[in-house]
């Protein structure tokens, strides 16, 4: 039953097949010779089937899995393009980062050994390795750091009961940009295009404020970024929580802490700031939300003018607004302040390593 499966099925490889045959044949008392003519094998291979089949039944037909193939790259040429592929590339060959042919020719060259771009493709891959990313890090000279960690994600995770929790900051600089050609809007099969080439007709300054509790958002436009404009905003931004206890977190722009913002605050002893530490306006919950508006409102808009382009931030906002989520923050400030140890271990680790290179 099983070899008529295996002759009749259209799923079994000819060559399977053609060995059922030749156990069938031998069934029915066909001599061998006659067997290796009608299979077009030799006489030794019937016999081989044959004995298989007598050891092992209808599975022992089957191909054998083969082992794995020989590894034709040597082990140290492989450890070689990974420690090259974590290292900046040698200076003579003018390269600013690796990709995968430039990594298998400079191998070919250096080691001996021929490797192609699709072997390091692959050793990137099973190593994880991107070298044509890229990211940014920035470490905070602030000798308060710490403490202003402290305080600001406190203010974030626990909150003190019934406050205000309001993250202010300005996106200067928004350009008017209007494209020389119209849009061409997206189609079936073809997407949204757009020319190169712009006009300017100006630019706005965005100031905004997030309540972290509710993720409602608070911004007004205004020409200039001065001491005046960020006080004015100020006095709206917190207008509407007037007799609760409100904190700013802020950046520590010298338009934060004129003297007129200092008699504003003794004013108003109910609002407290909170600078984070300099160079670290990542801290600052609005500026996730000054992301998410420019990739959404902002970089790929049209503006005609100055105009347009804040009627279309003031219509964002009111969006936004219209069902408001808060930013759920998870990082403490022991996990923060943990990374950032780890990241400066690691610089004086590659700086004393580049140091030793060039002795």
């Amino acid at each position: 039953m099983e070899l008529s499966a295996l002759v009749n099925s259209r799923e079994v490889p000819a060559n399977v097949a053609t060995r059922a045959r030749i156990v069938l044949w031998h069934a029915e008392q066909t001599p061998k010779a006659r067997i290796a003519e009608l299979a077009g094998v030799s006489r030794p291979t019937v016999d081989l089937w044959l004995r298989r089949y007598e050891q092992g039944g209808a599975g022992a037909l089957v191909d054998r899995q083969r082992g794995a193939p020989r590894e034709q790259v040597p082990a140290a040429v492989r450890a070689r393009i990974v420690a090259l592929t974590r290292m900046t590339p040698p200076a003579e060959t003018g390269l600013s980062h690796w990709s995968t042919r430039e990594m298998a020719r400079y191998v070919s060259h250096v080691g001996g050994v021929s490797v192609s771009w699709h072997y390091v493709a692959r050793v990137w891959r099973e190593e994880g390795l991107r070298p044509h990313r890229q990211g940014t890090f920035k470490l905070s000279a602030d000798p308060a750091f710490a403490g202003k960690v402290a305080d600001i994600i406190g203010l974030y995770l626990d909150p003190p009961g019934g406050a205000v929790v309001l993250c202010i900051d300005e996106k200067t600089q928004v350009q008017a940009l209007d494209r020389t050609q119209p849009l061409l809007p997206i189609s079936f099969g073809v997407s949204e295009k757009r020319t190169h080439d712009y006009v300017r007709h100006g630019t706005t300054n965005l100031f905004a404020a997030l309540n972290t509790a509710t993720g409602e958002v608070f911004g007004e436009c205004r020409p200039v970024r001065d001491g005046a404009a960020f006080l004015a905003f100020l006095t709206n931004a917190v207008a509407p929580h007037t007799g609760r206890e409100i904190h700013v977190v802020l950046d520590n722009l010298s338009t934060h802490t004129t003297p007129e913002v200092h008699a504003w605050l003794d004013a108003n002893p109910h609002v407290h700031f909170h600078f984070t530490p300099v160079g670290s306006s990542w801290i600052n919950q609005i500026e996730t939300w000054f992301g998410i508006i420019t990739r959404q409102a902002i970089r790929r808009g049209t503006f005609s003018s100055i105009h347009a382009l804040t009627r279309q931030i003031r219509d964002y906002i009111t969006h936004w607004n219209s069902h408001p989520e808060p930013f759920t923050w998870t990082a403490t400030a022991g996990e923060i302040l943990a990374k950032v140890r780890l990241t400066q271990t690691s610089i004086r680790k590659l700086v004393d390593n580049n140091r030793n290179r060039h002795r």
